[in-house]
């Protein structure tokens, strides 16, 4: 497996500055950090990322973020350690999403929400090739862990299997985020997903979508998805961008008010506190 390799972040204050007026209260929805030290994978996908706690929040005092929830990077794997560390550095302003052992007890998890978790991140990329039931499986497994303490489930997933799990979805019993605007799903079914039952959307991970094309190659899908739920949308930064961390996540911030101007606000304050911090 080739390795990618990441580039060092770039200054907070080289990034582009906001465009309109960032509402008070604003919350990035997912971002990671990387801080030696911690043990990680085996296998990681790429290189070790210059991108700590400390360089992020410069970029959030750059933008005018004040919230933020911090997704447990592949990198680390279920090793939630440094993700708790940060929560307990944060407080009240910081909200995190984690992988967990199956076999995790219900006492450790208690703990965990105590200091601020409140998703379950579930990555399909690494079960792609499960048969559809054996994924069901662990889908409702997972839901049964979270369904307790109010949590949602937060899939990190190609859009092939979502595809595959369009019959099921809707069936959940408990909300559940699709990160990175359904990373490949058909608009038509993503519009689907979002029109029924517990789902919610993140917009992240623009540059995913659009691979070597301009960013604006994803604004009909974006828009789209704001002109049907918006109250069902997140942003998410998905700093540092990995592995290019000479991205500028303020151009990915101004992105918003040219796909939903109306719904700023919604987006980027009440969503996220409605599903992280109430």
């Amino acid at each position: 497996m080739t390795i990618a390799q990441t580039t060092p972040m770039r200054p907070a204050d080289s990034n582009t500055k906001p465009t309109f007026v960032v509402p008070p209260g604003s919350c990035d929805t997912h971002f990671h950090v990387f801080e030696a030290g911690y043990p990680h994978v085996d296998d990681p996908q790429y290189t070790f990322p210059d991108a700590t706690l400390e360089q992020y929040l410069a970029v959030t005092r750059f933008l005018g973020i004040e919230r933020m929830v911090l997704v447990q990077p592949t990198f680390y794997g279920n090793d939630n350690s440094l993700t708790l560390d940060v929560l307990e550095k944060l407080g009240d302003r910081c909200r995190a999403v984690v992988r967990i052992e199956d076999d995790m007890t219900g006492a450790e998890l208690d703990r965990f929400h105590e200091l601020g978790v409140r998703a379950i991140r579930l990555d399909l990329f690494a079960r792609a090739g499960w048969p559809v039931p054996a994924l069901i499986d662990y889908i409702e497994q997972m839901a049964a862990r979270a369904r307790p303490r109010g949590w949602h489930l937060q899939f990190y997933t190609p859009g092939a299997v979502l595809e595959r799990l369009l019959n099921f979805l809707p069936r959940l019993h408990v909300p559940y985020v699709v990160d990175h605007m359904g990373y490949g799903l058909d608009t038509v079914e993503l519009l689907a997903l979002l029109a029924q039952g517990n789902c919610w959307i993140k917009l992240s991970g623009a540059y995913r979508l659009a691979k070597n094309l301009p960013l604006s190659t994803v604004e009909p899908l974006a828009q789209a998805l704001a002109d049907a739920r918006p109250d069902r949308l997140l942003w998410g930064s998905d700093w540092p961008h990995l592995p290019n961390g000479q991205r500028d996540t303020g151009e990915l911030l101004n992105l918003l008010p040219r796909w939903t101007p109306a719904d700023l606000r919604r987006i980027l304050v009440d969503s996220p506190e409605e599903l992280f911090f109430s």
